[in-house]
């Protein structure tokens, strides 16, 4: 057997999985939004119809704001950390890690705990302080499990910086902003770029959170769910995922371009 021969005998089983369990699948989608009665005309009705477009809209609003959102919190954090070694630190990090052990479910749970009707914000606070079914609880529970993702991956940037440029920098006279403007950031942007993307697409997909708080709620997973198990409605049901696959192919592609491989892991 030659190595060539060898090479391809060894690619055989990706191959097999990647047309049983990708390219078969999501080629049936495809064909199956074309098969109600609108035909193909479904994306058009959906962009016509006000319930979807405005769900399309509210959901990659939420993404963005729970990606910017874990951005921030997740750099101050994860620079603070690479650069500090104090006691506890490692119980720190450990309970910033924590929601990546819990399901969707799990997190809308202690969502509703923290803001639901007999939540600890409505008990301790007065008035009715109710948030956990709206999209502001939604976007709690997906900057929950948004921001270990994020953290991780910026300390792992974070660590392979060169403190010697911090000091260099300082030495020149460079204030703290001015550091973190003109020598960190730019230094973790191609991480940055990458965790963004993973959590953008993780918050454009994520179901479990948004079906245990779905009160007042549209996104897509939601309206997809309705459409398939409700309403019977097949056709609308793929085309809504195939659009929801596109939004978020298309932020990974983006994201991709400007870091190069480093978004691999979101694809």
């Amino acid at each position: 057997m030659t190595t060539r021969q060898f090479v391809l005998l060894c690619l055989l089983p990706l191959a097999i999985f990647t047309l049983a369990f990708l390219a078969i699948p999501l080629a049936r989608l495809v064909l199956a939004s074309g098969e109600g009665d609108d035909g193909w005309g479904i994306y058009l009705t959906i962009l016509q119809t006000p319930r979807y477009l405005s769900t399309l809209i509210q959901t990659v609003v939420v993404s963005l704001a729970v990606t910017a959102a874990a951005l921030v919190i997740s750099t101050t954090a994860g620079l603070f950390l690479v650069r500090n070694r104090f006691a506890g630190r490692s119980v720190v990090l450990s309970v910033l890690t924590l929601p990546l052990a819990f399901p969707g479910v799990v997190v809308g749970f202690m969502i509703i705990l923290l803001g639901g009707r007999q939540g600890l914000v409505n008990q301790m606070l007065p008035g009715h302080w109710v948030f956990a079914y709206s999209v502001f609880g939604l976007f709690l529970g997906y900057l929950y499990f948004s921001i270990p993702r994020v953290l991780l991956t910026v300390m792992a940037a974070a660590e392979k910086i060169d403190p010697a440029l911090e000091e260099a920098a300082r030495t020149l006279g460079a204030p703290p902003h001015r550091i973190l403007l003109d020598v960190l950031l730019p230094a973790l942007s191609p991480a940055l770029i990458a965790a963004g993307a993973i959590a953008f697409a993780t918050a454009m997909g994520a179901f479990g959170t948004a079906f245990t708080l779905a009160t007042d709620i549209d996104v897509l997973p939601m309206v997809i769910y309705t459409e398939f198990t409700l309403s019977a409605n097949i056709a609308m049901a793929s085309a809504l995922s195939v659009i929801l696959g596109l939004v978020t192919w298309a932020m990974l592609l983006i994201a991709r371009s400007f870091s190069g491989d480093a978004v691999a892991a979101g694809g």
